[in-house]
């Protein structure tokens, strides 16, 4: 991949975006924690899957993805993972069709949930924890546990959270008790 300068990030996203038989060998890195080159690994396919019409990309490997999610632990990989997994809840809980409604499981979105919590109680970033509670509340509505559960962690760190996080808690809070 060379420098991580953003001209080299450009680079190599638009040979995936022209190749997207690359995206199963960029997992294989991403998910090769221990990698040099694993975090950049994910900032490349989190460029990709965002870009506009390429998050269904990611449906044929979701169970790669999501099996392998919780092993990530570099900061710079965690928080590409986490907001790729906030784009995912999205697409499945919007009103507009997407692959990843067809294919996202009910393992899927376990997996993804159980890894959101993992990152909401351990020492994160703010940016992963925001994008965490987004993940959760959208797939939570089909698992109300998820909401008890998201609520109190919410609650726990408030009163040590950044004003982001205490920005975004209160959000969530509020779209929790309006349910």
């Amino acid at each position: 991949m060379g420098p991580a300068t953003r001209d080299n990030r450009q680079r190599v996203s638009n040979l995936v975006i022209d190749n997207p038989d690359l995206i199963q060998p960029l997992l294989k890195i991403v998910f090769d924690v221990n990698h040099k080159l694993s975090y950049r690994a994910a900032w490349i396919l989190e460029f990709v899957l965002t870009q506009k019409n390429k998050l269904d990309w990611i449906a044929p490997h979701l169970t790669d993805f999501t099996t392998n999610i919780s092993k990530v632990y570099h900061d710079s990989a965690v928080r590409p993972c986490a907001k790729i997994c906030e784009y995912i809840a999205k697409a499945y809980s919007s009103n507009k069709d997407s692959i990843i409604k067809d294919v996202l499981t009910d393992d899927h979105i376990i997996k993804i949930i159980e890894t959101g919590f993992d990152w909401m109680i351990s020492q994160q970033k703010v940016a992963v924890k925001a994008y965490t509670m987004e993940t959760l509340y959208l797939l939570g509505s089909d698992y109300k546990w998820v909401y008890e559960e998201l609520k109190l962690v919410i609650q726990q760190n408030m009163a040590s959270g950044s004003a982001a996080y205490k920005a975004r808690g209160k959000k969530i809070l509020s779209l929790i008790d309006e349910k």
